[in-house]
Parts: structure tokens; sequence; C-alpha cells
């Protein structure tokens, strides 16, 4: 039996457009594989005003981990743009769990956000 959900969802997406000091802005999408095969993940990413980014792809290998920097997916040679809201649906092609995080670093004072994502039954 598979651990994990096939679908989740990540409503609050927001890659900050600058940084201060020695970190850089960014968000992540964590995935943890615990099965015994490795998983395809898609990640479709949904904006307010603009047509979404489909179809983009990451490996996760049989019982590991992976870190996704969001800023590093992309699709025909589009990218997650920086400064614009978006949300994105995950899709395992197995079970999989999916946390997310950002690290706002635009002030001095860097702030941290890490969630799970909202599992779809």
């Amino acid at each position: 039996m598979s651990k994990g959900e096939l679908q989740w969802i990540i409503p609050d997406g927001y890659i900050p457009p600058v940084s201060s000091g020695q970190l850089q802005s960014h968000e992540s999408v964590c995935v943890l594989n615990l099965g015994m095969e490795d998983v395809t993940v898609t990640v479709n990413v949904f904006f307010e005003d603009r047509e979404p980014l489909l179809g983009m792809t990451a490996a996760v290998p049989a019982q590991r981990t992976k870190h996704i920097r969001t800023s590093s997916l992309n699709t025909g040679g589009e990218h997650i743009p920086v400064g614009v809201p978006y949300a994105m649906e995950v899709t395992g092609s197995a079970p999989v769990y999916v946390q997310y995080s950002r690290l706002d670093a635009t002030q001095a004072e860097n702030a941290l956000m890490s969630v799970m994502a909202f599992p779809v039954k």
C-alpha cells in the first residue's frame, strides 16, 4: 500500500522579487516519496490574470525527498515570474507527501514560512 496522496494544492505561491544580505529569497516544493518506485511529479501553476503554466515536471527517486525550487521550474522556456502571486497543483505518478516553504529575504530580518500542502483525496 502506497503512502501519501496523488494530488496536492498550494493556494499561495509568491517568489519575492528582491533579496538583501547573503540569503536569496526563494520558495521550494518539498516532496517525500516513501514508495519503492521513482515518482514523476507534475506542477501546474495558476495566476490571477494570465494563462497557467502547465506540465512542469521533476523526478523524485524511490524512498527519497526532493526540494524543488519553484524558480527552477519551466515549461516551453517559460518560468514562474517573480513578484506575482500564483497557486500550484502538484500531482504525482504515485502517492507522495508535499510541503511548501518560502524564504523572504527582502529585508535584513528574514522570514521563513513552511506549511503542508492541501492533500486532495
